[in-house]
């Protein structure tokens, strides 16, 4: 390491020893750990392709592309508070056949979009006493990430995509019959969708347990 003034000027190798284990940082941590640490460096490494950008102010190590789940771990990580939900929670689930190619997730804090190396993610914003119904999954060597239930990403899909209104919009969900029957807790459905306050939600829910015959 090499102080240029008030700046820290750091060893890549000493940085990666250091840092890799966490996969992602943002510049904050890093200027907690090192005070003075000089922001060009992450411009260099970025530069001889160590590290990508995922958003502003916050990083990656590259040699995390194509690890299975990682993306997820980004979609927790870059945007907190926030949990996987909508369509990606759908087809981690196995409730409907099309891959989901852009991270979807439910969030606190306002509306967003944020495309990098690691793929696109997509969060909607709810007000804070909407922000229940996630679970931690452990799927990335022993890192959790949070998903939204089964129950709680219907509603959720229900209630931020209220265009879905007829039996016909549900059925175009295509929604795997055997799970809906057989793997959905109902009990905690209908306590999840009385926490939501909302008559039309309701509404849509009922509409869609009609349209598969549930209840």
């Amino acid at each position: 390491m090499q102080k240029n003034g008030n700046k820290l000027k750091m060893n890549y190798q000493q940085f990666f020893g250091e840092w890799h284990r966490f996969g992602i940082f943002n510049v904050y941590q890093l200027q907690a750990w090192h005070p003075g640490f000089d922001v060009n460096n992450l411009t260099r490494w970025i530069a001889k392709g160590y590290i990508v950008r995922l958003r502003r102010c916050w990083y990656a190590f590259r040699d995390f592309l194509g690890v299975p789940s990682f993306s997820e771990y980004v979609a927790n990580q870059i945007y907190a508070p926030s949990y996987i939900s909508l369509h990606s929670a759908l087809a981690f689930y196995g409730m409907i056949p099309e891959a989901v190619t852009q991270f979807t997730s439910v969030s606190s804090l306002k509306t967003n979009f944020f495309r990098n190396d690691f793929g696109e993610f997509s969060y909607k914003s709810v007000k804070p006493s909407l922000m229940f119904g996630y679970v931690p999954k452990r799927i990335l060597e022993g890192r959790a990430v949070m998903y939204a239930t089964p129950e709680k990403a219907l509603l959720d899909l229900l209630y931020l995509y209220p265009f879905y209104t007829s039996e016909r919009d549900m059925a175009d969900l295509r929604l795997d019959e055997d799970f809906m029957e057989d793997e959905l807790d109902m009990n905690r459905m209908m306590e999840y969708a009385s926490r939501f306050k909302s008559p039309e939600l309701e509404k849509r829910l009922n509409t869609l347990l009609k349209a598969y015959g549930i209840r």
